[in-house]
């Protein structure tokens, strides 16, 4: 876990270096994100649970493709308005499904063992280390929008956008399934305690994370020839964060000691990327 988050780290230094260099305003997507997720902190004071960043981190990543394109005043170009439309569904669609897990429940386990860590001084400990931290990991995710944003100008659709939201839709698409058949899973009494193994979740034990990182992907491809192209460290980043740091490994250490048949699931089915077959 150590390596993953120096590796995390080094992506997401390489990220603000590249933005760095930008010229323009390239800093005021970043402060556009703070600000959203101080709020989303303060709102988390009084309800004693971090877990409610989950639901602002969409939205964060949207508003940083906003922030982008109307702070470089580039004219609205069809490219434009299509990244800022799949950047705009992909955050509505998973602040709605988060808002609808999280709400009312208890604080996520990752950020309740912070919380025992950090004692008294978890409440501004997590402004800096979850919230602004974050931020800040946004803004390097968005890194193809801002670069788009930056040098955009009038333009048609071309091939590569075509392409970029073909396999958009493919990840939102794999991604919602995976969610919702989740969902009616945990929803059944009866499944208490056991392992979903059918469906997407027969072909891959993360189909939901498999799905975020291909849209995130397509967005890249989509970006490729508009100015967003040299940013790749934007969906390497997310990719590298689902599978080694914040999403796959993370979550299993949880799983395999309160899932006793999690184990078997893992020798029977692949972490991340899907079986071309099911079982």
């Amino acid at each position: 876990m150590k390596n993953a988050a120096l590796i995390t780290a080094l992506l997401a230094l390489a990220g603000v270096i590249q933005l760095a260099l930008l010229e323009g305003p390239s800093w005021q997507p970043l402060v556009a994100a703070a600000g959203l997720l101080t709020i989303a902190w303060l709102i988390s004071l009084p309800l004693k649970n971090a877990g409610v960043i989950d639901i602002f981190w969409g939205p964060a990543i949207a508003l940083v493709a906003w922030v982008s394109v109307l702070a470089y005043e580039r004219p609205f170009s069809a490219p434009t308005w299509l990244l800022l439309a799949l950047v705009t569904a992909w955050a509505l669609r998973l602040a709605i499904h988060l808002a609808r897990r999280n709400i009312g429940a208890p604080e996520d386990f990752r950020y309740a063992a912070f919380r025992r860590q950090a004692g008294r001084g978890f409440w501004l400990r997590s402004l800096v280390t979850i919230f602004w931290l974050q931020a800040a990991l946004a803004w390097v995710v968005a890194a193809p929008l801002i670069g788009h944003a930056a040098s955009a100008s009038e333009a048609s659709l071309g091939l590569l956008q075509y392409v970029g939201a073909a396999i958009f839709l493919f990840g939102f698409a794999f991604e919602w399934v995976a969610d919702a058949q989740l969902r009616a899973f945990k929803a059944d009494p009866d499944n208490q305690g056991e392992v979903l193994d059918s469906g997407l979740w027969g072909l891959t034990r993360h189909p939901n994370y498999f799905g975020e990182a291909v849209l995130w992907w397509g967005i890249y491809v989509a970006s490729l020839d508009i100015g967003g192209g040299l940013f790749i460290v934007g969906p390497v980043l997310i990719t590298w964060m689902l599978m080694r740091f914040s999403g796959v490994a993370m979550l299993e250490d949880g799983l395999k000691e309160t899932k006793p048949k999690y184990a078997d699931y893992v020798e029977s089915t692949p972490a991340f990327f899907p079986r071309l077959l099911p079982r």
